[in-house]
């Protein structure tokens, strides 16, 4: 990143304003969005370690961590990897669209049963998602 050269004005309240250039600007601003997405990524590889140091040997296919790193959770992920609407998992599994919904956002917690249906609508094994029938906390 180039060198900013900022101009600060001190205001008649005793404020103090800093001018930029609008390059500079733009630069900042492209800085930080940058910081923020590398926050992301380590705070989803933090949270994938660790699931590994409580024994959750959790190998995504490449497709599902690719939607999670654009920002999908991981149920919805596997959900969209598996070519399924909500309304077709719900009737699969019996559990309400509406539940499934909130289950994937992270508004509610599946029960271990509840889990284990939607593990074996989706064909992959409930370790894949127990992580997110625990509060998180």
């Amino acid at each position: 990143m180039p060198a900013i050269k900022p101009q600060f004005i001190d205001t008649h309240s005793g404020e103090q304003l800093v001018i930029l250039t609008r390059a500079d600007f733009d630069s900042l601003m492209t800085a930080a969005a940058e910081a923020e997405e590398d926050a992301a990524d380590a705070a989803l590889f933090d949270e994938r370690m660790a699931d590994l140091d409580h024994g959750l040997d959790v190998r995504l296919p490449a497709e599902v961590s690719a939607m999670m790193l654009r920002g999908d959770r991981l149920l919805r992920a596997l959900r969209k990897w598996r070519g399924l609407t909500q309304v077709k998992l719900s009737q699969e599994t019996g559990i309400g669209q509406g539940y499934l919904s909130d289950l994937e956002a992270g508004r509610r917690v599946g029960s271990p049963e509840t889990m284990a249906r939607i593990a074996g609508a989706l064909d992959i094994d409930v370790s894949w998602i127990a992580a997110d029938s625990k509060p998180k906390g």
